[in-house]
C-alpha cells in the first residue's frame, strides 16, 4: 500500500486549528540553507533543486534501481526552519530581506547516502545546477513541539503564532530555539492566499 503522509502521518502534517503538544522523533531529510526573502527567485531555485533530487529518489524503481527497503509513496511536503538575523530581530517590522532559513524536504528511512549519491548522479545528468552542492542531507530531531494548522496568508501567520506561545506559556513550557518551523501543505502558485494551510511547530522543553 501506498504510504500517504496525509493519511498515514495525521498527528504531524494533519493538525486542528488549535495548539496541541506533539513528539516528533528522528526525520531524514534532504536541506539547504539560504537567506532573503522566499518571494525571491533565489528561493524559487532552491526548492527546484530540492524537488529535483526528491523526486529523483522517489522515481528510482523506474530507472532500473531499487533501494533496499523501498515502499511506494508520496513525496513530503516541502518544509521551512527559519529564524532572523541580528540586524532583523533589532528592526520593528519583519524585514524579509534579514530572514535566515533552511528549506528541506523530509525522506523515508530506506534513503541512505548510497540511495542518496545516485539520485545527486542522475540529476546532475537531466538537470544540473550549481546550488546541488549545497543540499546537505541529515537527521533531525525535534522531539517535544507545539504545533497548529494555519489557515490563510504566510503574512497573517503572527496570530497563530500568539495561540501557540498562550498555549506554551498555560502548559508550563518554554520555547527551546529561536528558529521556528513551518510545513507547507498548500502550493501557493495554486491556491488563493486566504485559503493556504500551513503547519507552524516550535521545539519546546519544561520550565525548571
Amino acid at each position: 500500500m501506498k504510504h500517504e503522509w496525509r493519511r498515514h502521518e495525521k498527528d504531524l502534517y494533519v493538525p486542528k486549528q488549535k495548539a496541541e503538544l506533539v513528539t516528533v522523533l528522528g526525520q531524514k531529510f534532504l536541506m539547504i540553507d539560504g537567506k532573503g526573502d522566499p518571494n525571491s527567485e533565489d528561493f524559487s531555485e532552491r526548492v527546484q533543486v530540492l524537488y529535483s533530487l526528491a523526486y529523483a529518489i522517489r522515481m528510482m524503481p523506474r530507472q532500473g534501481y531499487t533501494p533496499e527497503g523501498y515502499f511506494e509513496y508520496t513525496v513530503y511536503p516541502l518544509e521551512g526552519l527559519w529564524n532572523l538575523t541580528e540586524k532583523g530581530r533589532k528592526l520593528d517590522a519583519l524585514d524579509k530581506d534579514e530572514l535566515l532559513y533552511t528549506i528541506m524536504i523530509r525522506q523515508p528511512d530506506f534513503v541512505t547516502k548510497e540511495v542518496l549519491d545516485r539520485a545527486f548522479e542522475n540529476v546532475r545528468k537531466k538537470k544540473p545546477h550549481p546550488l546541488l552542492d549545497k543540499v546537505k542531507f541529515d537527521t533531525i530531531k525535534d522531539g517535544l513541539s507545539v504545533q497548529i494548522l494555519h489557515i490563510g496568508s504566510y503574512d497573517n501567520e503572527a496570530e497563530s503564532f500568539q495561540i501557540m506561545k498562550d498555549f506554551i506559556t498555560d502548559n508550563n513550557l518554554e520555547i527551546a530555539t529561536l528558529k521556528h518551523r513551518e510545513i507547507y501543505l498548500s502550493d501557493p502558485r495554486r491556491v488563493a492566499a486566504e485559503k493556504l494551510k500551513t503547519v507552524l511547530r516550535y521545539r519546546v522543553k519544561q520550565k525548571t
